[in-house]
């Protein structure tokens, strides 16, 4: 998390831009690091198409220093900015050297990244983007507003700061693709693709050009490892009424992934996409009643070889809403996934406060983030982790998406709140799970401020709610019990998770951004529940629980209505010595107390020859009273 001297860098981007007649120049969007994926795909509304970022990894990383997972950068040829969001405030602050400006995205006052470019780009200047690094319904809006001040955008197909990287810049991965078995999928590749082609023929679609790549690895049932963390590959996909053409590196492909598909999918290069596409837009000779769907999500380049506006028909891509509701067989997978996970986290932390108080051991955040990794290895089914483990202890956890690194992160200190965000891939499923704790003694406004997160996260568990409601309409349960104190915290209070894909799946989430009042919640979806709130340079706290929508019964049915509730999945304690009973009405010290009963009875016989952490877990499952 150390400070990088962007300098010669930027100078030498400025040179290029000159060369290329562009005085504003932005890396836009997110080209950073597929964290948790979302959101790059992670994807989530926070990041645009997963494929965006995926083929130009940690490009505003290289030119910035900034390594968070979310951010735009925007050179111009005097100043250069990068815009992030609140979780990402203290870790850019520590970043970014003295050549960068930090635009706090959604702060009072603060302009947006495309503000700022607007400002650099007065008197009629070009602002230069890579057409493949940015959507083409966000392309046109920056160009219509720069235009109005007689400015340009300019779509510069070689990206100018790769340029720059040159060979150093990492090589695209290559790793073998293999089969997501039906019965962890719930569902054959083939029911997957009639059910798209419905849905293509209902709205008169030529064809649909798939560009997200979580998208591609649950309509094929495939699943890879191109991409750390999030099991995906580098691919294209073309459906149309007749084919179904996967475009894909063939040396990824296994005799079993080949037999899986078989002469229903036709296998192309990766890199032909481009000349197909404009092919397909040429056999329509111009036809503009014939048009083929593209996510809204997808890249300019993609909508601009398919002919662009005349031929294009930009949508949430109807897979994204079909992969975010889970079928029985992934829903029953992510209950079993939660509870190995739920044991292997009931472990680590039995062994942690262990080292920490009894043995006195020196730990430093990393060494207990590789532990974890290693007792989660041991259990069925283990394909790896779903991010970075953040691991922090005192004033780190302040830092929402801190990274612990081997030679800068601190060592636990026992006396001091340590913060646990944490998850894992499993074949049966995707895991998401923060825990906070205090294994000295905590003071009263920690108690205080744990409470108040608790009383959110059971806020959104037990919420019952019509069909129809957004995750938008339910984020103040999560806030409203801080909120009266003048507390806050400034992230989503849920997202999506994908079954054994990226930890961040859209498009349901639960906050305050506009795009969780885009599509409401439906039985089926998987989403995290995890209010915080944060200190900066003293503690940080968060409780997050994995849940799973449903239709609940409710006494009356006013309206005739569906009515939904949740389902929690997460099985590992809450700290028990950071509740303050005092602040917890009766329903819920009920909602604890059931919550840790349901914990011991799931998890306890995993640990029936390990005493030290059976008796931690008796002991932080005990039943709680005012």
């Amino acid at each position: 998390m150390g400070i990088v001297d962007t300098s010669a860098r930027l100078s030498q981007l400025r040179q290029l831009m000159k060369e290329h007649n562009v005085e504003v120049y932005t890396t836009s969007p997110n080209t950073l690091p597929l964290v948790m994926l979302a959101e790059v795909s992670k994807p989530d509304p926070e990041y645009p198409d997963l494929r965006i970022t995926a083929d130009n990894p940690s490009l505003a990383a290289f030119i910035s220093g900034f390594t968070g997972s979310a951010g735009t950068a925007v050179i111009s040829l005097s100043q250069a900015a990068l815009s992030t969001d609140g979780r990402y405030f203290n870790q850019a602050a520590k970043q970014l050297d003295d050549n960068w400006t930090l635009l706090k995205s959604g702060n009072e006052g603060v302009p947006t990244w495309q503000e700022w470019t607007k400002e650099q780009a007065l008197g009629g200047k070009a602002v230069g983007v890579d057409p493949s690094l940015i959507t083409a319904a966000s392309a046109r809006k920056l160009a219509e507003s720069l235009e109005k001040q007689g400015s340009s955008l300019v779509g510069i197909q070689q990206n100018l700061i790769d340029l720059i990287w040159g060979e150093a810049r990492p090589a695209r991965p290559s790793e073998k693709v293999r089969v997501h078995p039906v019965k962890y999928a719930g569902k054959s590749f083939q029911d997957k693709i009639a059910d798209l082609r419905e849905k293509m023929e209902a709205k008169k679609q030529a064809g649909f050009i798939i560009s997200t790549l979580d998208e591609i690895a649950w309509l094929f049932n495939l699943r890879g490892s191109d991409i750390p963390y999030n099991p995906v590959f580098f691919s294209y996909a073309v459906i149309t009424p007749t084919t179904a053409e996967l475009y894909v590196d063939g040396d990824k492909l296994t005799p079993e992934v080949k037999a899986h598909l078989g002469d229903d999918v036709v296998i192309k290069p990766y890199e032909s996409i481009f000349a197909d596409a404009q092919a397909l837009s040429s056999q329509s000779k111009g036809d503009k009643s014939v048009k083929f769907l593209l996510s809204n999500k997808a890249s300019w380049a993609l909508s601009l070889n398919l002919g662009g506006e005349d031929q294009v028909e930009e949508s949430r891509s109807p897979i994204t809403d079909a992969k975010a509701v889970k079928n029985e067989a992934e829903l029953e997978g992510m209950r079993a996934c939660h509870i190995r996970d739920g044991a292997a986290l009931t472990e680590y932390f039995a062994w942690l406060e262990n080292e920490l108080v009894n043995k006195k051991t020196v730990l430093d955040e990393v060494d207990a983030a590789d532990k974890l990794e290693l007792i989660r290895s041991k259990h069925d089914l283990f394909a790896g982790l779903s991010f970075d483990t953040i691991s922090s202890t005192g004033p780190n956890g302040a830092v929402i998406h801190y990274k612990p690194e081997k030679a800068s992160c601190s060592i636990i200190d026992p006396n001091a709140i340590y913060l646990c965000d944490s998850g894992c891939q499993y074949f049966d499923g995707t895991t998401d799970t923060t825990r906070t704790f205090h294994f000295g003694q905590p003071t009263e406004f920690e108690k205080r401020a744990f409470t108040l997160v608790l009383k959110g996260c059971i806020g959104i568990d037990t919420a019952v709610f019509p069909k129809g409601t957004s995750g938008f309409a339910i984020d103040v349960l999560a806030r409203q019990h801080l909120w009266k104190e003048g507390l806050d915290f400034a992230h989503g209070t849920g997202h999506g998770v994908g079954s054994f894909l990226n930890v961040h799946e859209g498009p349901i989430g639960i906050g305050t951004r506009v795009q969780y009042t885009e599509v409401p919640i439906a039985a089926g979806n998987v989403i995290s529940d995890e209010p915080g709130y944060y200190e900066d340079g003293k503690f940080g706290i968060r409780i997050e629980n994995i849940i799973m929508a449903r239709e609940v019964k409710t006494p009356n049915n006013f309206g005739d209505k569906q009515w939904l509730g949740f389902e929690h999945v997460t099985m590992t304690p809450i700290g028990l010595n950071l509740i303050e009973p005092s602040l917890l009405s009766d329903s819920e010290i009920k909602w604890v107390n059931d919550y840790h009963s349901e914990v011991w009875d799931k998890t306890h016989h995993y640990f029936t020859s390990d005493e030290l952490t059976l008796k931690w877990l008796e002991r932080e499952t005990k039943p709680i009273s005012k």
